[in-house]
């Protein structure tokens, strides 16, 4: 017995194992190759019998360690038929660490050095360590045959056996199909090798490569490199290894040695390392003499290749270029030529960022996988003598996605393997059902190959967790430790595991473990989030990303997670949940939900804007999960087109193909696609079998509308098969062949052919070679050819744009000839051409051909002959013909080489020309360019009815158009100037001139003022950069007098900029543009009425006093009004002051503006001296010492002085300063002291001037952000002032002195705190300490603990007030507590003697009460609003009532109060027998509350006004209320009003109507009552009517919300009483007869000022119930009135004169109704305000209701809010009428201070 099994002690369990295992030698030995790759088996043939060499084999495996024996182990009892009574104590005794002794354990390190090379020996030393030997020469090549013949005979052992062996890729025996290689551009190979099978030794650029191919570069010396691009499952590893077997076959004989590397292993290596150990080391060692077999190697580099498998994967993301790996820098100087100079180098990689080490001669090799063809045949070769072969072609001929996905051979593998296991079981086309997407392949994969018995979700689970680890940590190789036993025994079963040899570095190996495939480990590690229960089901989003990078480019390296989604998205499909639900063993249900968290994430990610490269990411994630929603999701997201440049394209990515590698059979993959809709090709790749290949597959692609052919190279035989082919694409719009070296006849044979296309728009033939002969060829055809609207040549640029004519379906679909219709004729006689043939090197004589043709043509859009030679007779040849050509828009003739002389020979010849709209003429850059007025412009016939009635003196035809000439850089001289304007004078059409960047200076300007009035009307005068000196300035100011056009004059000395302009306002010239709506020439009256002010703006001029009194002399003889706008660098005193002293002498001047101009410490005094130098001065505002702004009133205007001083830096000192000279200056508005950095002391400082300030009515302060500091006047001494003071933040000690500086002014004064930090203590002390001899002083404190601290704590603190408090009023929601003290203190005798009853003072609350009775003993009036009234505040304002014998005011709405409280209140109201106004209205109280309440109504026979609003009134209270009303004679307001939101039991309803008429006699002083919103029907409403007409000083009657109907109506009608001012009764179900009775008995209420009648039962109003009533204030919202009624409407509104504001919101009025109501508005002397919110009024309509506010002069808003008028247009109106309202807030003007 073997001495391990002794030592085990388990005998017979050993033998059992030795005799199972050799029943199975063959099964031994594949196992053995797994777990030991570098054993080599041939060592069993030395032993004595099969069972010493199982025994051999045993214990070696045993020597391996503890987890290679438990792996072996479960190997056995997984795969083998293994009795029960075997398994289990094999399972138990080795299947677990326990049974393993530790004194046999031995690592990998331990292995005798012959087990590591395939029992070749090591040398003693290695090679880069060992001096090199002196030996003959022979020696030498004995030694290196030997090492060859062992390389050699190692490659045949390892790819010998037609078996799969470890290292090998997966189903390696299977016969090798190669896929597509096609060389990179420029690194093509000059020949090939024989024996090619694939490749043309012509072939053009971008053919298909073959295998041989690979070794024949363009490189003669140095390193000869090769890289080979493909995507994962391409078969980059599988050709690595295909070249090693032929290599081993002898049949690439070039090479004597061969080495093979992958770089996953290779990156293991983290120590330093030389070439010889990296080949002798680290893959095969000599038998001796490793360094003359290595001087061998390098003396004979040109046959040695070395393939490096995986160079994507050395770029780690944290490597840098100065540490790259060991074996990187190994790799970098072999292809540099540093080590081993003239080696072949091989390297795989998928597409990404390679390493800079790469030669830039290095040949690209792209590998595009298989074909069709390909596909076919490896399936073939898969089932070959299978009796599933034909089945198998039969089902993937019948599936076109199932071709698409076997592109990848990777996939292509899976594919046929789950196919070797469906097909014995499936009728036909069953298995590809079963296989519709990659990750459903993996999925049948593992459901098939799984083994009985097994426990499959617990192996996969555990497999799965390792292929996650792995990603996430960038492990794809894996030791023996990493892999738990069990699962290393599964996935060697499936076949899902490899196993080989790794070297860490020289001396150290290991076995190594991986995934047969990348993809396949990711598969796994899907699989693991989706089934694993430990991965938290909201963690899967994060998983779910797409790559957003360009990979040729800019990508480091492919992270190994890029492909995790795709596997996803495929688990997440329905068909994969009873798989997911195995594998967790969990239901369906629990799935979902994972799989429900995938889609989610995948929905987010359609809808959002994507790049090129994540579409197709997301696209095969979305096919993936074969959800047609998700699918119909993202295509509703899609963009229309989709760019993928340096993005490698495979037959799945068929979307947009610029600058991408293409296989020049792709294009048939296109055939039959019906959604494509643009297609375009850039690539030099492109022949002409690429075209022959594209033209078989245009015509089945129904829906192409884009074709784009760039940059290949097809001949003209290709095209020609293309051209052939296009006019079966009837349906395409856009062609484009850019960039294919096409010739003349080539590109009119495309022209005639394409340009009969029905559909086509655009033909792209640019970058070709074309002569002057085609060229004008090709301007024939355009000119002929009735669809074509522009050709465009600029160089290389030749392009048609087209019109297609328009055509019936049937006529698109049958001829494809366009000539001889009549239609089409018709079409061409009306057609409009645009010719652009810029920098074509056209002469004089190809113009005359040129004109010749244009003569025959049709009308011509836009002619552009910019860049060419045509000279000074070119140029004038065309401008003579362009009067005779119809060019509609401009005609160019730039950069021609005109000369001076030929300016006036086109001058002359165009001035004739009637349509000529602008000329340019520009000698220093040969600029020419004509335009011409558009024929056909006018009034449209329906705005022109809108504005019948407000231009009625328009002319009905519009005038000529106007001209602009522009003589710019011409080399014009004073001398030239009369010529010229001689020449000009003769156009009254003239417009703009622009005689800027010539040399006319002083001189010229002179001339030209003399000469303007003889040019006409123009709008403007360009003289910029003309030498012009201020004098000049100033002769030019003197034309504002003398020219009437001329308005504006703007001067920049720096920029040479001399412009003079004409009235800028008008309709036509507003804000730099013509107005959409309005024809030029129409102009409203109003505009030319007004009185447009003159503006003179000098910029960056040096104002001397001098020069500016030579200014002021000019402007004295200007007509007004006049604005004058000056900036320079530094204005000095003298020459403000010299500015100044002038200004009394320009009463026309309105505006002075001194901008960007920097002034003197000392301006601001003398500013403030202006006020009594100028009289006319109104406002002066110095914003800084750099901007400072003078506004001048009229003689008709009101005086009134303002002063701004804000943003500069008084601070505090500056404002004493200012205060203190405060009564002095003549300011009679305002004072702006905003943002002068004022604090606290500041605001003091100001409470303690105003006393000394008589004329100072009011003062606001807000420290806070807002920064604001306001002073305003009045003319004459104040009465009273006010003082607001926000956020000053008051400490305790600056509340004296607040008091102190209240205490000295001796008026009537306001006071407002608001946020002043001014707390409950502070408001005591500043109440005890302001004292008055006499007068009455208002305070308001608005701080955030008023809403907090509740009525008890606020009326203590009245307590300590030093006046008699005579108001309260107290609003905890708005945070306000409002009192009004009188001065001095005086008693009440009642209040006396009811405080001497309550002497007892024993109590605080008793002492409260008295302390109140003394302070508020004239109180005359109380407010509590949204409060809440506990019972304790209750009580005491009971005790409080009693003694108020003044009171006349009582307030207590919108709060809460409880049923004792108000039993507490209604006692102590019941005292206050004096009272004459109680409002309890909005209160929180119930019907039995409110029937307490009744009681305080009691006996109140002074009371005048009474509200009870929105109070349970229904039931017993309406007796009660009207029982008490009867005795209050003098009341003259009752509002009892609900609202909608109020239950039916408030309200009175008919009853309490008719109780409420029968007392209303009683109330002879009634003048208001409201009942809106109480349930009254025409009974009750009736008997009100009748009740009403007896209260003949009624002014206000509000019944809306009540359904009074036309009776209720009709009563009114009878008896409205004369006084009546107000009226509401909307929504009230008044039909016609109702509202005209109204309407007709308005007519005796002379003082009615507003009528609200909306909401009526018939909709919108006629004319006859809109009959002129005298109110202030109709409101008609939302009444339906449309145009139909404006008429009359308008009508209605001018015999209202009293009106001042219409209310016509939310109606349908349009254009119509705005011009009726803007030809009104002049006459509407008192309307104010109009509202027009939500409405149809347009931009039209807009305009005309500002032309109408131009005449009302009175008007200050129109709400225009909410109408459809384009946001341009409402800020240009605002520009023209700042009355016009469009925003959603009110922003009606403020009435001014003092008013």
């Amino acid at each position: 017995m073997d001495p391990v099994s002794l030592q085990l002690g388990t005998k017979n369990l050993w033998s059992l194992l030795v005799r199972l295992l050799s029943k199975d030698p063959q099964w031994l030995n594949a196992k053995v190759k797994f777990f030991l790759p570098k054993m080599d088996l041939s060592s069993r043939s030395k032993a004595e019998d099969a069972t010493q060499g199982v025994m051999l084999q045993l214990n070696r495996l045993y020597t391996q360690g503890q987890a290679t024996w438990q792996a072996f182990i479960h190997c056995v009892c997984m795969e083998l038929d293994v009795p029960l009574d075997l398994e289990v104590p094999l399972l138990s005794t080795w299947g677990h660490g326990d049974g393993f002794p530790s004194q046999l354990e031995t690592g990998e390190e331990s292995q005798p050095e012959s087990q590591l090379h395939h029992g070749l020996k090591r040398p003693h030393q290695s090679c880069g360590s060992s001096p090199r030997p002196k030996q003959c020469r022979k020696q030498q090549l004995e030694l290196a045959k030997r090492y060859l013949q062992l390389l050699r005979s190692s490659a045949q052992q390892r790819y010998g056996s037609r078996t799969r062996r470890p290292g090998q890729p997966l189903a390696f025996h299977q016969a090798y199909i190669p896929p597509i290689l096609q060389w990179s551009r420029a690194t093509a190979p000059f020949n090939t090798q024989e024996g090619a099978i694939l490749g043309d030794p012509k072939a053009e650029d971008g053919t298909e490569a073959s295998i041989l191919d690979l070794f024949n570069t363009k490189a003669d010396k140095g390193p000869r490199v090769t890289v080979l691009l493909g995507k994962a499952g391409m078969g980059k590893t599988t050709l690595a290894h295909r070249l090693c077997q032929k290599w081993a076959d002898g049949q690439l004989d070039r090479f004597q040695a061969l080495f093979l590397f992958e770089f996953r292993q290779l990156n293991l290596i983290t120590e330093f390392l030389t070439l010889p150990q990296l080949l002798f080391d680290l893959y095969l060692s000599p038998e001796a003499g490793p360094d003359l077999v290595f001087q061998y190697l390098e003396e004979n580099a040109k046959g040695v290749l070395l393939i490096f498998d995986g160079l994507d994967q050395a770029l780690h993301p944290h490597s840098s270029p100065e540490a790259p790996s060991p074996a990187l820098a190994l790799f970098s100087g072999l292809c540099k030529g540093i080590l081993l100079p003239g080696c072949w180098v091989l390297a795989t990689s998928r597409p990404g960022k390679l390493p800079d080490c790469l030669p830039t001669e290095a040949a690209m090799v792209h590998m595009w996988g298989f074909d069709r063809p390909r596909v076919e045949e490896y399936v073939g070769h898969f089932f070959s003598n299978q009796p599933w072969q034909e089945a198998a072609l039969a089902e993937l001929r019948e599936n076109r996605h199932l071709q698409s996905m076997c592109a990848v051979p990777a996939v292509c593998q899976v594919t046929c393997l789950c196919l070797y296991h469906l097909l014995p079981s499936s009728s036909p086309g069953q298995s590809a059902a079963l296989l519709p997407t990659v990750t459903q392949n993996y999925v049948q994969l593992v459901s098939t190959l799984g083994p009985r018995g097994h426990p499959l979700p617990e192996s996969l689970l555990g497999l799965s967790e390792v292929a996650l680890r792995g990603l996430e940590t960038g492990k794809v190789i894996f030791s023996v430790g990493d892999i738990p036993p069990p699962m290393m025994a599964f996935g060697a079963a499936l076949g899902l595991l490899t196993s080989f040899c790794i070297c860490t570095g020289p001396g150290h190996q290991e076995t190594g473990y991986a995934f047969t495939h990348l993809s396949l480990q990711e598969f796994f590690a899907a699989l693991h989030l989706m089934a694993s229960p430990e991965v938290d089901k909201n963690a899967l989003a994060h998983y779910v990303t797409l790559s957003s990078r360009w990979v040729l480019r800019t990508k480091a390296r492919l992270g190994l997670l890029d492909h995790l989604p795709t596997f996803l998205a495929g688990l997440a499909s329905r068909a994969c949940c009873p798989f997911l639900s195995h594998v967790a063993q969990r239901d369906e249900v629990w799935v979902g939900a994972r799989q429900a968290e995938v889609m989610q994430a995948l929905r987010k990610l359609a809808t959002r804007r994507l790049t090129g490269p994540k579409v197709v990411a997301l696209c095969h994630c979305v096919g993936e999960t074969q959800e047609p929603e998700l699918a119909s999701l993202m295509a509703q997201s899609l963009p229309c087109h989709l760019s993928f440049h340096n993005f490698p394209l495979t037959y799945a990515d068929l979307l947009d193909f610029e600058g991408c590698p293409l296989e020049p059979h792709c294009p048939e993959a296109l055939a039959g696609c019906k959604q494509v809709e643009n297609l375009s090709f850039k690539s030099r790749k492109c022949g002409d079998a690429f075209a022959e290949a594209l033209s078989r597959s245009l015509p089945t692609m129904g829906s192409l509308k884009k074709l784009g052919l760039v940059g290949s190279k097809i001949t003209a035989q290709g095209i020609g098969r293309l051209v052939q082919a296009l006019p079966l694409c009837p349906q395409l719009e856009e062609v484009s062949f850019q960039d294919n070296q096409l010739k003349d006849g080539v590109l009119l044979n495309i022209v005639e052919v394409l340009l009969c296309l029905p559909r086509l728009q655009k033909l792209d033939l640019s970058r070709n070679s074309v002569s002057m002969s085609t060229l004008l060829c090709l301007t024939k055809v355009a000119i002929t050819s009735p669809a074509v609207r522009m050709l465009q040549v600029r160089e290389a640029d030749l392009i048609f744009l087209l019109s297609p004519p328009t055509e019936t379906a049937a006529e698109l679909q049958g001829a494809s000839d366009l000539q001889g219709n009549a239609s089409q004729r018709k079409e061409a006689q009306s057609r409009s051409l645009a010719l652009r043939l810029q920098q074509c090197q056209l002469r004089v004589h190809d113009v005359q051909e040129l004109i010749a043709q244009l003569q025959e043509g049709p009308h011509l859009d836009k002619v552009d002959l910019s860049g060419n030679q045509l000279d000074n007779e070119g140029c004038r040849l065309m401008a003579e013909a362009a009067a005779q050509l119809d060019i509609t828009r401009n005609l160019d003739l730039s950069d021609n080489g005109l000369s001076v002389d030929g300016v006036y020979g086109v001058l002359s010849a165009v001035s004739m020309c009637q349509t000529l709209a602008e000329l340019h003429i520009r000698v220093g850059l040969e600029i020419v360019a004509e335009e011409f007025a558009q024929p056909g412009l006018g009034v449209c016939p329906s705005r022109a009815a809108l504005r019948d009635g407000l231009m009625r003196q328009m002319p009905c035809e519009l005038p000529p158009h106007s001209t602009r000439i522009r003589l710019t850089h011409c080399g014009l001289q004073a001398k030239h100037l009369a010529q010229l304007c001689r020449a000009l004078g003769g156009s009254c059409r003239l417009s703009h001139l622009d005689f800027s960047g010539n040399a006319l200076g002083d001189e010229g300007a002179a001339q030209l003022a003399q000469l303007l009035p003889g040019l006409g009307t123009l709008q403007s005068l360009n003289l910029s950069e003309n030498g012009l000196s201020l004098d000049s300035v100033f002769i030019l100011t003197q034309c504002f007098s003398t020219v009437q056009w001329l308005f504006h004059l703007e001067v920049n000395s720096e920029s040479q900029h001399v412009v003079l302009r004409g009235d800028r306002r008008g309709r036509d010239q507003l804000a730099g543009g013509p107005l959409p709506e309005f024809p030029a020439g129409a102009r409203f009256s109003a505009f030319d009425q007004r009185c447009i002010p003159r503006s003179i703006c000098l910029r960056q001029c040096l104002l001397e006093p001098l020069s500016l009194t030579h200014l002021c002399e000019t402007l004295e003889k200007c007509p007004g009004p006049l604005e004058v706008k000056l900036s320079c660098e530094v204005l000095s005193d003298q020459s403000l002051e010299t500015l100044l002293n002038h200004l009394p002498r320009l009463p026309q001047l309105s505006l002075l503006q001194l901008s960007e101009t920097r002034l003197s410490p000392r301006s601001p005094l003398m500013l403030a001296d202006l006020f009594s130098l100028c009289p006319q001065v109104q406002k002066v505002d110095l914003r800084s010492l750099y901007h400072t702004t003078l506004r001048f009133r009229s003689s008709e205007e009101q005086k009134g002085e303002y002063c701004g001083l804000s943003a500069n830096l008084l601070g505090d000192d500056g404002l004493q300063c200012l205060l203190e000279c405060l009564p002095q200056l003549p300011i009679s508005a305002s004072l702006d002291l905003s943002h002068n950095s004022i604090s606290v002391e500041g605001a003091l400082c100001l409470v303690k001037t105003l006393p000394s300030c008589p004329r100072v009515r009011e003062a606001s302060v807000n420290l806070g952000s807002e920064q604001s500091f306001w002073i305003h006047f009045s003319r004459q001494e104040e009465a009273g002032k006010t003082l607001r003071l926000s956020q000053c933040s008051f400490r305790p000690e600056h509340v004296p002195r607040l008091a102190t500086g209240l205490n000295q002014a001796l008026r009537p004064t306001a006071l407002t705190l608001t946020q002043c930090c001014l707390g409950l203590k502070q408001l005591t002390v500043l109440l005890s300490l302001v004292r008055w001899p006499v007068g009455v002083f208002n305070l308001r404190v608005e701080e955030p603990w008023v809403g907090k601290a509740g009525v008890l704590a606020l009326l203590e603190v009245c307590t300590q007030a030093s006046g008699n408090i005579t108001e309260i009023s107290i609003a905890e929601a708005q945070q306000q507590l409002c009192l009004q003290l009188e001065f001095p203190r005086q008693e009440n005798p009642e209040a006396v003697a009811l405080r001497l009853a309550h002497c007892d003072l024993g109590t605080h609350h008793n002492l409260l009460v008295w302390q109140l009775m003394e302070t508020c003993a004239r109180l005359r009036q109380l407010s509590l609003s949204q409060v809440n009234l506990c019972d304790t505040s209750s009580l005491l304002l009971q005790s409080l009532l009693r003694s108020l014998s003044e009171l006349k005011t009582f307030r207590l709405t919108c709060s809460c109060v409880r049923s004792e409280g108000l039993v507490h209140l209604t006692s102590g109201l019941s005292h206050c027998l004096h009272l004459e106004e109680l409002d309890l209205s909005n209160n929180q109280f119930g019907e039995e509350g409110t029937r307490v309440l009744m009681g305080v109504l009691e006996g109140k026979c002074w009371l005048k006004r009474l509200d009870l609003s929105h109070l349970p009134l229904g039931g017993s209270i309406v007796p009660m209320l009207t029982q008490r009303l009867r005795h209050m004679t003098l009341l003259q307001s009752l509002r009892a009003a609900t609202s909608l939101e109020d239950l039916s039991h408030n309200q009175i309803g008919d009853t309490g109507a008719q109780l409420l008429a029968a007392v209303l006699p009683w109330l002879p002083e009634l003048r208001k009552i409201d009942l809106s919103g109480n349930g009254i029907g025409p009974a009750g409403g009736v008997q009100l009517a009748e009740s009403l007409s007896l209260c003949r000083h009624l002014e206000e009657l509000m019944l809306g919300c009540n359904a009074l109907g036309d009776a209720t109506a009709l009563g009114l009608a009878q008896g409205l009483p004369r006084h009546l001012r107000i009226l509401h009764l909307p929504s009230s179900r008044l039909g016609p007869e109702g509202a005209l009775s109204l309407s007709q008995a308005l007519d005796g209420c002379p003082y009615v000022e507003e009528v609200g009648r909306g909401g009526l039962a018939g909709g919108a109003p006629d004319s006859d119930t809109l009959h002129p009533i005298p109110f202030s204030v109709p409101s008609l919202v939302s009444c339906d009135i449309d145009d139909h009624t404006a008429k009359p409407l308008a009508a209605s509104l001018l015999l209202c004169p009293a009106l001042e504001e219409i209310l016509l919101s939310w109606n349908v009025l349009g254009d119509k109704a705005a011009a009726e109501l803007a030809r009104v508005l002049p006459q509407m002397g008192r309307l104010k305000r109009m509202d027009l919110e939500k409405n149809r009024i347009t931009a039209c309509g807009a305009w005309l209701l500002a032309e109408g506010l131009a005449q009302g002069s009175g008007i200050q808003v129109i709400r225009l809010w909410n109408n459809p008028i384009p946001p341009d247009t409402v800020r240009r109106l605002q520009r023209q009428e700042p009355r016009l309202d469009f925003a959603f807030f009110d922003k009606q003007p403020k009435a001014p201070w003092g008013t």
